[in-house]
């Protein structure tokens, strides 16, 4: 196998298939960790096919990979078959500033799509964590989402076009520069968010708009979920549309708070921040609603970057305090927002576990996390019961299972809670008729 590969993508370009930095993801933080015979890194679309067509004819699963940011397990490898990481697929094959787009293949970060766009007065508005490392055909194989997709939604709003290979190795090519397109089904659409299980996405043309006027955060504090989530509903009929609207409970204050860059209520069970990117006198009017059932009068913070530096960090602080977590990524209904986070908090103790949530509230999208030693087995067990549970009340409450993680491995099988026997046949055999002897990523995605 190493002689085949290495001919394919050179030599130093094959990697054992236990090597730590391609055989896990984010949810190592639970204890997630797998392996592959073999990882390798092509450096084009053409190795990327040549590699699956070498894999297809042996029966070999192949595993893509992107930056390993993942909460759902999507990239982690089951036991066996090829790991293909994209990190060296880095080009930018075209951008065109003055049209508002950009081809790009997809080992080209989050945060540099985001840099070119800004140097020439553009924006690419979806923000996932981890931007440095993430990777644009990650982000467009899961849908990922962040926190200004409240106003300028998902990734998969953003692309226009994919190149992928397909399980026989086979190069295609949907959509493409252009603004609209209906010809033929959406394969394009299609691709997006199928964590891999049908293609592997290998470029990507992206949509940018001119950038937003810039950032005026702002911040209120409620005695708990209830006011809280009373509070988003009234911000979101306040006139101006948010770009962000995001909200941390008190179990997660209580490990975070300490660092707010500005005013802090000790006392607050639930906290809001609503931003505008249209000027300030659309932030105070989202201020005017965050008012009513504040605990004081809401801030204005005075350094937006630290605050939003103080909320990225917020998922690896919460994950250190235990030593360990596991993160699930439902989303409700925004009226059942505060019945939904007031309930993982129930579930956690009901399995004798710390649990905490933040997310984007005006998305209903709730980041609900199990804290744990990640080696400590009946933790780790607990916690994937307590996860089982979670998502449970989520399809309850009238919403998802994933609202921007994706299914991945954590929650492989679990689709069928949310969708009919129709809907989930149709996914089957849509697996079927483009993976039919289900190489691509297998274990994931299914229902």
């Amino acid at each position: 196998m190493r002689a085949d590969l290495a001919r394919i993508v050179g030599e130093r370009h094959v990697l054992p298939g236990d090597d730590p930095r391609y055989t896990a993801d984010a949810t190592v933080f639970s204890g997630v960790e797998g392996r592959a015979d073999a990882v390798v890194l092509p450096a084009s679309v053409d190795e990327v096919a040549a590699v699956v067509r070498w894999c297809a004819a042996r029966g070999i699963p192949v595993i893509p990979r992107g930056g390993g940011t993942g909460w759902a397990g999507g990239a982690v490898p089951l036991g066996s078959g090829v790991v293909i990481a994209l990190e060296r697929l880095t080009a930018v094959r075209s951008f065109d500033p003055l049209q508002w787009r950009m081809e790009v293949e997809a080992g080209v970060t989050t945060a540099t799509v985001r840099r070119l766009a800004r140097e020439h007065g553009l924006c690419f508005p979806p923000d996932p964590g981890a931007a440095e490392e993430s990777q644009i055909g990650g982000n467009v194989a899961t849908n990922a989402g962040g926190p200004h997709c409240f106003k300028y939604g998902v990734t998969g709003a953003w692309v226009t076009g994919v190149e992928a290979v397909l399980a026989t190795g086979e190069i295609v090519r949907v959509g493409g520069p252009v603004r609209k397109d209906v010809a033929g089904y959406d394969l394009a659409a299609l691709l997006t968010g199928s964590e891999g299980t049908l293609g592997i996405i290998t470029a990507v043309w992206l949509r940018l708009i001119p950038a937003p006027a810039g950032s005026w955060p702002v911040a209120a504090w409620y005695p708990d979920a209830a006011a809280g989530a009373e509070a988003v509903l009234r911000c979101m009929a306040a006139g101006p549309v948010p770009a962000v609207l995001e909200y941390l409970d008190g179990a997660t204050l209580a490990l975070v708070g300490g660092g707010f860059p500005g005013p802090r209520v000790a006392e607050a069970g639930f906290l809001l921040i609503a931003e505008s990117d249209t000027g300030s006198a659309d932030r105070d009017l989202l201020a005017q609603a965050l008012a009513e059932g504040a605990l004081t009068a809401p801030c204005v913070p005075q350094d937006p970057a630290a605050l939003w530096r103080w909320r990225d960090g917020v998922s690896s602080v919460v994950a250190s305090a235990r030593g360990g977590k596991l993160a699930e990524d439902v989303a409700v209904p925004v009226e059942r927002l505060a019945e939904a986070v007031d309930e993982t908090v129930r579930i956690g103790a009901r399995h004798g576990l710390e649990a905490c949530s933040w997310g984007h509230a005006g998305d209903g999208n709730l980041h609900a996390n199990l804290l744990l030693d990640r080696h400590d087995e009946d933790a780790v067990l607990r916690a994937r019961a307590a996860a089982d549970d979670v998502l449970e009340m989520a399809v309850r409450l009238g919403g998802t299972i994933t609202g921007e993680h994706g299914v991945g491995l954590l929650k492989n099988g679990r689709l069928s809670r949310q969708w009919g026997p129709g809907a989930v046949g149709a996914h089957r055999a849509i697996k079927a008729a483009l993976d039919p002897a289900n190489l691509m990523n297998p274990g994931k995605k299914l229902a």
